[in-house]
């Protein structure tokens, strides 16, 4: 026997949390289950264990539309995210439908039952679900592997070895000296947090710069606008004022990115100490924006330098040796704690295995309507945030888009949608134009973006209001009922 539900949610994170109320609200004559594969909700703020683990978006937007944070604070911890994520649940009874410990294994799309079939693993024994509506809001890494590379004599290290992603929570490192190998959000995140739990002294060794900008941790205008305006309108011009700034610094750094680049360096030099090296250590070769910025908040990574507790290498390694990393340019690194902060291994799904009619779906020959439907793949949308703002802005249109698809098909009596792919008619197109390591890593696994129309994916969220939030709800898609085979697309 199999329990059928309208929409399965595959997901208990963000995304998920979002897609459960969006369906609540605006749907809710359907019935949904969301399944999660951790024993908590959370996602990423259960996965992440490291000190100091934080949002690098500032918490106005990464808050959902429907439950505004009410704080002027930009950033705040990896708890702090997680009970509000928790009192969102709680609050609208999501967690009534949130079921834990279940793995999502494989999922079937069958055209003659015109159903999903979602096989799944609960404490040890496959069980199966049906669904009418598949919507995964897995994320978009590997929860159980981020990137480690293999460097040349680790095995030889007699220290400890760490990687973020798996941190154990009985580490010890108060007094040591701690090289962290990377320069991305995880290490600009860890550097402070360490020294300020009782690290000696910590080194991050990175093979190339990044932008890091910089940030009051607790925004003035925001404090002002919470302090005088009613609770309501301070969130909606706290919110829209920190959506339109981080556009506006995105365009800029897009179009004019020589001035981009002289301003973040020249902030990272106003608050390094005289005489730092700023060339070496904090001047990318990439322009801004081709690798997301990194977020100091306070300025606390650059507080950790002037304190002499913390400094930037820039080199390669060479091999690991007992006592630590010795460098390509011949000077060694000595270490008690290497943290191996080298990123993710992106993959979508949750590592789900989609297929139609029992064949197996290659994502990478799909092009991806509206960045949130694969073509070809029946009564199914996946969430993938921004590269460029939060991932919450992009999850909760696109939670909005599904909810409207399905009141669009009940209202016209429909049962299946799909986007067909649009042939030769459209250029196919890389999923972003994004250059970090995991990105890159991945473009093979990636479902292709179009050269117009509803195949493109911009990464700007004035653009999806307009597009996901207001506009034709059938362009590009194809509705089929029982008793009519096809019903043509809309364009």
């Amino acid at each position: 026997m199999s329990e059928f539900f309208d929409v399965i949610v595959v997901g208990a994170g963000v995304s998920g949390i979002s897609a459960a109320w969006h369906l609540q609200d605006r749907c809710p004559d359907k019935s949904y289950v969301v399944l999660e594969r951790r024993s908590d909700l959370g996602g990423t703020w259960d996965l992440f264990k490291y000190p100091g683990i934080r949002s690098d978006s500032d918490m106005c937007t990464f808050g959902f539309r429907f439950k505004p944070w009410h704080s002027p604070r930009w950033t705040v911890d990896a708890a702090s995210i997680k009970s509000y994520l928790r009192e969102v649940v709680t609050e609208n009874g999501i967690d009534q439908h949130i079921r834990l410990g279940t793995e999502v294994l494989s999922a079937d799309w069958s055209d003659a039952d015109r159903r999903w079939t979602i096989r799944t693993l609960q404490n040890g024994q496959e069980t199966e679900f049906q669904a009418g509506f598949l919507f995964m809001c897995s994320g978009y890494y590997n929860y159980d592997e981020g990137y480690r590379p293999k460097f040349p004599g680790e095995e030889n290290f007699g220290g400890t070895i760490v990687h973020p992603q798996h941190w154990p929570e009985d580490l010890d490192y108060a007094g040591k000296n701690v090289v962290v190998i990377g320069s991305g959000a995880t290490a600009i995140t860890l550097i402070p947090s360490l020294i300020d739990s009782g690290a000696g002294h910590v080194t991050m060794l990175q093979r190339s710069p990044t932008y890091i900008g910089s940030l009051p941790n607790v925004d003035p205008i925001a404090a002002q606008l919470i302090k005088w305006l009613p609770t309501d309108n301070a969130d909606f011009v706290n919110r829209w004022k920190n959506i339109l700034f981080a556009v506006a610094q995105y365009q800029l750094a897009r179009r004019f990115p020589g001035a981009m680049r002289k301003a973040m360096i020249a902030m990272a030099k106003r608050q390094l100490p005289a005489g730092y090296d700023v060339d070496k250590h904090f001047s990318p070769k990439y322009n801004p924006w081709d690798e997301r910025v990194c977020l100091a908040p306070d300025g606390d990574f650059f507080t950790a330098i002037r304190s002499g507790k913390a400094d930037v290498v820039t080199d390669t390694i060479d091999h690991f040796t007992n006592t630590g990393i010795k460098l390509s340019s011949g000077d060694e690194l000595t270490a008690d704690v290497i943290v191996t902060a080298t990123g993710l291994n992106m993959r979508l799904f949750g590592g789900t295995k989609i297929a139609r009619n029992g064949q197996a779906v290659d994502p990478a020959k799909s092009m991806t309507y509206r960045s949130m439907m694969l073509s070809d793949v029946p009564n199914m949308a996946f969430t993938m945030g921004y590269i460029n703002a939060s991932w919450t802005l992009k999850a909760d249109l696109v939670s909005e888009f599904v909810a409207r698809l399905l009141n669009h098909m009940d209202a016209h009596g429909y049962d299946t949608v799909v986007a067909p792919h649009p042939g030769e008619d459209v250029e196919e197109r890389p999923f972003a134009d994004f250059a970090p390591g995991y990105f890159q890593r991945a473009m093979d696994q990636l479902p292709k973006a179009g050269s117009r129309g509803p195949w493109q994916v911009k990464h700007n969220y004035l653009f999806d209001i307009r597009k996901i939030r207001r506009g034709k709800i059938d362009e590009g898609l194809q509705f089929t009922t029982r008793k009519s085979k096809q019903v043509p697309v809309s364009v």
